[in-house]
């Protein structure tokens, strides 16, 4: 065991899926040509007003409300004042000393223990534009089409003392706001993205490190990497008798390590001061107690869900509910009447296997919840065995057939003829006699030797409880 303690707190930034911009009109979209939606508010022009979005402010409330936050229904925006490029007001509107709520937590799983992760607060901010760097050029281009998107930064509590206890805090946050549908999540576009604060001390310590910010960490994976580097490269600096510097570091996903950046600011950096140009935003008791009772279903309560009603193993409907596209279409598939547990194995075993080789997201899959319950079926019912429906399971995801029809087109039916598997079970032990022998003399595990010849004489197509039931007939 290490000589020291990490201390690990994380910035969520998250995407508010809005269909306008924070404090305009401008549509909030990814993926159009640059610039293209962009006004005098977005552009930081002199004298327009920004007008808040309210859908905003709902959206960030339902989350304040998932994480079990004091509601603060009057908050205040402010300016953080810096200068970059891409900032084209030279300020951010976000929130400081009023923000929309504050004393979170959340509860992560980790190696099978249960831990509370404090959150601090959750703000609401515009985001910055996006700098863009041709490769080869002497000139940077700025695009602004991102300029006062609709963001919520969620602070956590340095309460996080590895890189899997801050990997599954992401993990957790992320499939809530996605079952929220406050945000789509998509980590790639930076619709969810974090920035790491790690230190260490001596274990058994009370006081905090120096901290260093890790950015440009755009997936769990990413997270998990540059957290345990910065864990070992503290760890060195200080055995070699050295200082850790607090500073902002960029992690190198090609070389794995991060690079020093620029100093940390203090708040005191962003000289923070009320924005004169916006009211505080007031949340309603009538509002509030509305976004309650319409609150949607979170992972959490699903899971529980799924082990009291549907009965599946807690490890199952944990990696179910962590993608909400998944979980609906668990939900779908078992309702219509494949039974749940034999879905949940389709689904976390063939269907997993499918998607991590090709590469797609689930909800970018062709097959249909209808196809993988009549799957649970006709397996259940004994039509094919799970050794065909695996074979013939990257056919299914095509979505261009259903499997029962994909069945008898292709004659895969299981056969459950008794005297065709006795037959066939007689033939194997008339060419195996020196097995058949030490069967009988007590090698009883050589059953399983038999059963794979009789399935590959069968074409895989025998029911293997039937041709485990003729092997002991007719062995004795």
């Amino acid at each position: 065991m290490s000589e020291y303690e990490a201390v690990i707190g994380l910035e969520v930034h998250v995407h508010l899926s809005t269909a306008s911009k924070l404090f305009c009109s401008c549509p909030n979209s990814f993926g159009d040509e640059p610039n293209t939606n962009v006004c005098e508010v977005c552009a930081g022009m002199p004298g327009v007003l920004p007008v808040l979005n309210h859908k905003a402010v709902e959206y960030a409330t339902r989350m304040a409300l998932a994480i079990h936050a004091t509601i603060n229904q009057r908050s205040q925006f402010a300016r953080k004042n810096y200068f970059y490029p891409d900032m084209p007001k030279d300020y951010q509107i976000s929130q400081y000393e009023l923000p929309l709520c504050e004393h979170g937590w959340l509860d992560i799983t980790v190696n099978g223990g249960k831990r509370r992760i404090g959150i601090t607060r959750i703000h609401m901010e515009d985001d910055a534009g996006k700098n863009i760097h041709p490769q080869g050029e002497s000139h940077s281009l700025v695009d602004l089409n991102r300029a006062g998107t609709p963001l919520i930064e969620i602070v956590s509590e340095p309460d996080m003392r590895s890189a899997e206890e801050a990997v599954a805090y992401l993990k957790k946050l992320h499939s809530m706001v996605v079952s929220l549908g406050i945000s789509n999540g998509n980590m790639e576009e930076g619709c969810f993205r974090c920035d790491a604060n790690v230190s260490i001390r001596p274990r058994g310590e009370s006081q905090l490190g120096t901290r260093t910010e890790l950015k440009n960490l755009n997936s769990f994976k990413h997270v998990q990497k540059a957290i345990e580097y910065e864990i070992a490269r503290q760890s060195d600096v200080l055995d070699d008798g050295g200082k850790v510097v607090q500073e902002t570091r960029l992690y190198d996903a090609g070389r794995n390590l991060t690079l020093p950046m620029r100093s940390k600011e203090d708040a005191q950096d962003y000289r923070y001061f009320p924005d004169p140009d916006l009211l505080p935003v007031v949340i309603t008791d009538e509002e509030l107690q509305e976004w309650i009772a319409t609150q949607p279903e979170l992972p959490e309560s699903r899971m529980q869900r799924y082990t009291a009603d549907m009965k599946l193993p807690e490890q199952d409907a944990e990696q179910l509910c962590e993608d909400p596209f998944l979980a609906e279409f668990f939900e779908r598939a078992a309702h219509l009447g494949g039974k749940p547990k034999k879905v949940a194995n389709i689904m976390l075993g063939m269907m997993m296997r499918e998607i991590n080789q090709s590469g797609i997201s689930p909800s970018e899959m062709r097959i249909t919840p209808e196809a993988v319950s009549e799957l649970a079926d006709i397996i259940d019912n004994g039509t094919i065995s799970a050794k065909i429906a695996a074979d013939i399971f990257p056919e299914l995801m095509k979505g261009e057939e259903m499997p029962l029809s994909y069945v008898k087109a292709h004659g895969l039916a299981q056969v459950s003829d008794s005297g065709a598997i006795d037959a066939a079970v007689q033939k194997i032990i008339a060419a195996n006699p020196e097995e058949v022998r030490a069967y009988q003399g007590g090698k009883t595990k050589l059953i399983s030797f038999f059963v794979g010849q009789v399935m590959r004489e069968m074409r895989g197509k025998a029911n293997p409880a039937m041709v485990n039931e003729s092997i002991r007939k007719l062995l004795g």
